[in-house]
């Protein structure tokens, strides 16, 4: 098709063949030409275009910029005064000058020295956006979540303008020098934690505890992500010292898992021995229950510390105006419809605090909850950001602006980091392959086909649950057919896992070293546990969620102590977090969680300061099976957690159809 065909422009100077000489146009003409560029580059007529246009860099826009001067009070709802200049191109442009540009040019006209395109529609909304920003300079001003979120390019509250080109946000002097310090705490002023602490913070656990206190007096709420092991509760404790010699007044509310209780008691009283404390815990103060109950109690106290399960027993606490509210393991809070999540979210504090080694497991409403306890409304409501997460799931440019609204409330360092920290050995991470034996095979290939049957038949919510039971299922034939039978009896030559187990841990009693052993099986732990005696000669020690608490601090002390206990076999979910146990330099995930931030987790029981040696971790994996298959799957999962941090259950398996499932569980030795 020609030009022509479709442009009157042309087909007006073909008919009189002006087209062959050159022409002086009107900017009319001119305006009309450059409307109908792409026409005739699709004709095939190269065509020489002046840049302003094609980069638009002549248009009219709204530049704002936010925090100038420091405001009169501090936190996200803090108001900040921000200048709003109109531009045309880079260079500033008066409202007079752009309302006379309306009523007397469209298409193009000639200002300062250059030739702009005027698009009355746009202008209009230009101006929209103008009048809109002087309304709320009038009203007082932007609040500072409103000035983060703008930048998130959320829906501001001057319209959703930004989308299309028209709004410019900034940070003034004071916001930009508030963020920058943020952003690299290594140039905030040092704090000290106080007399009466009782260790020397590491230069990074140093910068940890200026950044926290740094946030505090802005009154922000933080996330501090620093890698398993570098020690994220030392930091805490340096910070609620800091807080104490300074006599700032307020009890603090620290929330942890139940398997942390013991740790925190230890290193509290070892770092911190000024800090006054009670363990809300019946398990180990017995009249929790009771004297909970009066606020008079709490206010004795520099810290309350309690668990996820308790927080809803106890009515005092949820009444409580705390200081600071805490939470280790904050991934405990990532589902945000969870009763747990919404409890904790309740409580009334003048600040938070988490602590998380993955800030995000599986998804970036992982990111949303955690965010919405520390700093609410800065990601928007929950319904807001899943919008915003599904716009910026194909946009590299989304991930940036992300990283940019969240980057200065997240402290994240890598223990692999050496400029964060030279003295910790080398992680060696190896997967390690077994053989199915002759009885795995037949109970394996006689469940796929059971599943094949099934999904055949089911829909929905059945057709899930069908998928995840067999997940569970196929995991424990690849452990052991005696677990899957639950016959009782785990003979070694009946599982390619005891087989392997028992070559890779016969190699570590030669060197009289140590190893943990997880599983997510509580039922698994005995037998692991008997068998392993048979090889090293020697009784090891087991941790699962039915042991008390009171009984586990005994446990943990004897494997970190002089006796040479060979082995440590403990479920993901009692021992996969905050433990302590750097006497191993061995770990081995015998079935895999699925799950590589909970996998990590789990290892970093191990490799964290105080560890001497290399680690050396094994990931078992039965070949030909599904366990091998789900592995490749893992390596696509960490990506996300890589785009935003850098840094699950099995229901992302139920969303692939049926031939997919099918191969994915079939054998294929």
């Amino acid at each position: 098709m020609c030009s022509s065909d479709l442009s009157g422009l042309i087909a007006d100077l073909l008919d009189s063949g002006e087209i062959f000489h050159p022409l002086a146009w009107t900017s009319k003409d001119a305006f009309m030409f450059l409307k109908e560029v792409v026409i005739y580059e699709k004709a095939g007529i190269l065509c020489r275009i002046p840049d302003w246009w094609k980069s638009g860099a002549s248009s009219f826009k709204l530049n704002v910029t936010i925090g100038n001067s420091s405001p009169k009070y501090l936190g996200m709802e803090s108001i900040l005064n921000f200048d709003t200049q109109l531009l045309l191109g880079d260079s500033v442009i008066t409202e007079k000058q752009v309302r006379k540009i309306l009523e007397e040019s469209e298409g193009l006209a000639y200002i300062k020295g250059k030739w702009v395109e005027v698009n009355s529609e746009k202008l209009n909304q230009v101006l929209e956006v103008f009048e809109k920003a002087k309304g709320v300079m009038e009203d007082g001003g932007l609040s500072l979540k409103e000035a983060m979120r703008m930048q998130l390019g959320a829906k501001s509250i001057f319209g959703n303008d930004q989308e299309d080109g028209i709004l410019q946000v900034s940070n003034g002097e004071w916001l930009e020098s508030v963020i920058d310090k943020l952003r690299y705490p290594n140039t905030i002023r040092a704090i000290l934690p106080g007399k009466l602490f009782k260790t020397k913070l590491r230069p990074y656990q140093q910068s940890g505890l200026n950044w926290l206190h740094f946030l505090h007096s802005l009154q922000f709420g933080a996330c501090l992500a620093d890698d398993m092991g570098l020690g994220k509760t030392i930091q805490i404790l340096a910070f609620l010292n800091n807080l104490k010699t300074k006599k700032v007044k307020g009890t603090n509310l620290l929330i942890i898992p139940a398997s942390l209780l013991s740790n925190w008691q230890n290193e509290t009283t070892r770092f911190a021995p000024s800090l006054k404390f009670f363990i809300a815990h019946p398990g180990v103060n017995p009249e929790s229950k009771t004297i909970m109950k009066d606020d008079r109690f709490i206010d004795n106290y520099d810290l309350i510390i309690t668990t996820y399960a308790l927080i809803q027993r106890y009515e005092s606490i949820k009444s409580y105006s705390w200081n600071y509210v805490i939470l280790d393991e904050a991934q405990a809070i990532k589902n945000p419809g969870a009763k747990q999540t919404k409890a904790v979210k309740k409580l009334k504090s003048y600040n938070r605090i988490i602590l998380t080694g993955t800030p995000i497991e599986n998804r970036l409403s992982d990111l949303w909850s955690l965010y919405d306890f520390i700093n609410p409304g800065l990601l928007g409501n929950s319904k807001e950001f899943t919008g915003y997460a599904k716009k910026i799931k194909d946009d590299s440019k989304g991930y940036g602006k992300l990283k940019k609204v969240i980057g200065p409330y997240i402290l994240r360092r890598l223990k692999t980091d050496k400029s964060v920290i030279s003295d910790l050995p080398d992680k060696i991470e190896m997967k390690t392959y077994a053989a199915l034996s002759k009885k795995q095979i037949v109970l394996y290939k006689k469940l796929v086909n059971d599943i094949r049957r099934g999904l055949e038949e089911l829909t929905g919510i059945q057709r899930k649950g069908i998928i995840l039971a067999s997940l569970i299922k196929f995991k424990q034939i690849c452990n052991h057919p005696g677990q899957y039978l639950d016959s009782g009896d785990y003979s070694e030559n009946d599982s390619g896992k005891f087989q392997r187990l028992r070559e890779i841990c016969e190699t570590i009693f030669e060197k009289r070293e140590k190893v943990l052993i997880f599983t997510q099986f509580k039922e698994i732990t005995e037998p692991l546990c008997n068998f392993l005696t048979t090889v090293f000669g020697r009784e090891g020690l087991i941790l699962h969620g039915s042991i008390p608490a009171a009984k586990r601090k005994k446990i943990i002390e004897r494997f970190q102590g002089k006796e040479y206990v060979p082995f440590f076999i403990l479920s993901v979910k009692a021992g996969g977090v905050g433990l302590n146990l750097t006497e191993a330099n061995h770990v081995i995930h015998f079935d895999r969680w699925w799950n590589p931030a909970v996998e990590n987790q789990a290892t970093d029981r191990a490799f964290r300061i105080g560890q001497k040696k290399n680690v050396v971790v094994h990931k078992f994996i039965t070949k030909g099976t599904v366990e091998e298959k789900i592995d490749s799957m893992l390596e696509e999962k960490s990506t996300l957690c890589r785009s935003i941090i850098q840094s699950s259950k099995e229901n992302w398996i139920t969303e692939m159809d049926n031939k997919d499932i099918v191969d994915m569980f079939k054998l294929s030795l």
